[in-house]
């Protein structure tokens, strides 16, 4: 007979040397033990049997509050800009909504990220806190306008939807539930309470006047009317709006700016932190990225607190701008080091960070083929995040306008920090460039000098740091016999070089250049046609 109690034990006493087993502890692996001590490059990190020892705690602390501290520095200088350029254009006497104007061109005095000689500058902070407001646009105009962290809204002029022509645009503030026209507007959405409208204009005939008239003519910045212009009766009828009259658009209040000394450039220091912090106090929850959010709550800036640091986060505050400062720098001056990807010529000290990601710093402007039509990349879904660092760093303002590929239109940038053997520009020394013959501008082109320490033009006796084929406000540069065009960087004149083909430069002063071809024709696209490197001549 079959006894089940005799297998029931016999089955039994087969499984306890695995029940045994099962309740021995298993082999940790290396890879996942953490050791009593471990040495990294903040120190020894101590440990018991896994547990961080108090020292370990604060030093780890310390470093996660320095990481997110870099990483918001890097991130957020953009927010610290425009938040600086609102509250330059405030410091020489312009409210929210008034238009500064540089008559006269922008020179050395105006402490402004790379902004140039060339052009005829005029902006405005926006205020959109009690509701949406019109801009009138004037004609041969070409801008863009952003949000407080610099994120791009809408292009106005040769780039926008008016396309140099001119038009109404409407303003709109977040979360607003009102009507808006059926048309008459081109309308743009904002995430900020505030933004930065900046344009420009050519000059007619070299000479700035014709333009400036034409602005102080027709920029216009006022409250929308609901229901007035724009809005049919139709849709009045429907209950929504009520019917309402454009009253006259107020006079335009323009701030003349030429030649005024105001700075609109963030700081390097703690205060950088304190100036981030009013400008988020200032905007709507959600208008910039979480992310962004997390790094700067980390160290409690947050919107509705207020910031008070105590004595240690201050000075690791302090440390990660200092970091900050140094990372902006080697992303420009040092590009060729960390990002060779960055040259537009091979094995040449000209570059661009734009074209890695292009404007919203995640995929490459697109391809413009020869039928009139775009051929974009594909989406990368990687944001390229040292070429936005670089570019925030050294320059202002983001558009599409900025980065593209057609020929003739808007203008394009190559920026040169060091010289051919990769040395940086001593303002003591001389230097010189050539320009191959058929310079691919249908409009002008230009050299700049920069002020290495504020990013700015080059403060010298010249006061506009400029050489190009306009004649105004320095002498149009001269060309040579086989129709190439050599500039000189120097302190003075050298022997025998026209005015026009000279850009000073001042001993103990370190600066850099860009070239800047408006209206660019295809041969720079192909690269058919490629600037000379900067020499040193002694």
């Amino acid at each position: 007979m079959f006894d089940y109690r005799k297998v029931t034990l016999w089955i039994a006493a087969a499984a306890l040397p695995c029940l045994v087993a099962a309740q021995a502890s298993p082999e940790v692996p290396a890879a996942i033990a953490t050791p009593d001590k471990t040495e990294t490059r903040i120190g020894t990190l101590e440990f018991r049997d896994g547990v961080p020892s108090v020292e370990t705690t604060e030093r780890v602390l310390d470093t996660l509050t320095f990481t997110r501290a870099l990483e918001a520095f890097n991130n957020s200088f953009r927010g610290a800009s425009a938040y600086a350029i609102r509250q330059g254009l405030h410091s020489i006497g312009a409210k929210d909504n008034d238009v500064v104007l540089f008559s006269e061109l922008m020179d050395a005095n105006s402490l402004f990220l790379t902004a140039n000689a060339d052009t005829v500058y005029y902006m405005a902070a926006v205020d959109l806190s009690k509701g949406p407001m019109v801009l009138e646009q004037p004609s041969m105009g070409l801008g863009t306008i952003n949000d407080m962290w610099f994120n791009w809204v809408i292009d106005v002029g040769f780039p926008g939807p008016d396309r140099g022509e001119g038009g109404k645009y409407l303003l709109v503030p977040p979360e607003y539930e009102g009507s808006l026209p059926e048309g008459g507007y081109f309308i743009a959405q904002a995430k900020t309470n505030h933004l930065l409208y900046a344009a420009r204009t050519y000059l007619v005939n070299n000479d700035p006047k014709p333009a400036v008239a034409n602005i102080k003519k027709a920029l216009k910045i006022y409250p929308y009317t609901p229901g007035g212009h724009g809005t049919s009766i139709a849709t009045a009828l429907e209950g929504k709006v009520r019917l309402g009259k454009n009253p006259p658009a107020p006079e335009t209040r323009f701030i003349e700016a030429s030649g005024k000394a105001f700075n609109t450039i963030p700081p390097s220091d703690f205060s950088f932190f304190e100036m981030v912090n009013a400008n988020l106090q200032n905007e709507p929850a959600g208008s910039f990225d979480v992310e962004l959010a997390g790094q700067l709550a980390a160290f409690d800036i947050v919107r509705g607190k207020p910031f008070k640091p105590d004595a240690r986060t201050k000075k690791i505050l302090s440390d990660a701008a200092a970091v900050g400062n140094a990372t902006g720098r080697l992303l420009n001056w040092r590009w060729p080091l960390a990002h060779p990807d960055w040259a537009y010529y091979p094995n040449s000290m000209w570059g661009n960070m734009l074209w890695q990601g292009g404007a919203f710093f995640e995929t490459p402007p697109p391809q413009f083929t020869r039928d009139g039509m775009f051929k974009p990349y594909p989406s990368t879904g990687a944001r390229t995040l040292d070429s936005r660092t670089a570019f925030y760093f050294a320059y202002t303002l983001d558009s599409p306008g900025m980065i593209m590929r057609i020929p003739d239109v808007g203008s394009q940038y190559l920026m040169g920090f060091t010289d051919s053997d990769g040395q940086p520009f001593d303002g003591a020394k001389t230097y010189r460039v050539t320009l191959p013959k058929n310079i691919p501008a249908a409009k002008f082109w230009s050299l700049t000098a920069y002020d290495n320490q504020t990013r700015s033009m080059l403060a010298t006796p010249q006061r506009y740091p400029r050489a190009g084929s306009q004649s105004y406000p320095t002498p149009a540069a001269k060309p040579s016999r086989d129709g190439s065009t050599t500039i000189y960087f120097s302190p003075q004149q050298p022997r025998d070089v026209d005015r026009g083909n000279w850009i000073q430069t001042t001993p103990g002063k370190g600066w850099f250049t860009i070239l800047r071809l408006y209206s660019p024709l295809e041969p720079f696209f192909t690269k058919q046609w490629r600037a000379g490197e900067i020499e040193l001549v002694r």
